[in-house]
């Protein structure tokens, strides 16, 4: 085996491992416990903690600066329609069908 071929290999474990252990260790140690009430309620604000610091950027500086001008940030004026159906639905679905419906109609407009 070539050195080069090696050290991808080793690489790509070790990402591997990287990346699987961070998810895998806490579930086994903590799945036979019972965690506090508070710290439930804490954990369950994660998710969207997570997706709303993915999102904020992606919306608010497409382009890395700050705009909200409708012909300059089609992003975040598609994304209004879809908060609103997903909080009235609850359907990811539908909420992504609106999203890229609303995107799809704002570059027609605009």
């Amino acid at each position: 085996m070539h050195y080069a071929s090696e050290k991808i290999i080793l690489a790509i474990i070790l990402m591997a491992a990287v990346t699987y252990l961070p998810r895998f260790l806490p579930l086994f140690f903590l799945s036979r416990r019972k965690l506090a009430p508070l710290l439930e309620i804490w954990l369950s604000y994660v998710p969207a903690a997570v997706l709303a610091s993915l999102l904020g950027p992606a919306l608010l500086m497409p382009e890395g600066k700050l705009t909200i001008q409708i012909t300059e940030n089609i992003y975040f004026w598609a994304a209004l329609p879809s908060f609103v159906v997903a909080i009235c639905t609850r359907n990811m679905f539908i909420t992504v069908l609106v999203g890229m419906g609303s995107a799809a109609l704002l570059r027609l407009l605009i």
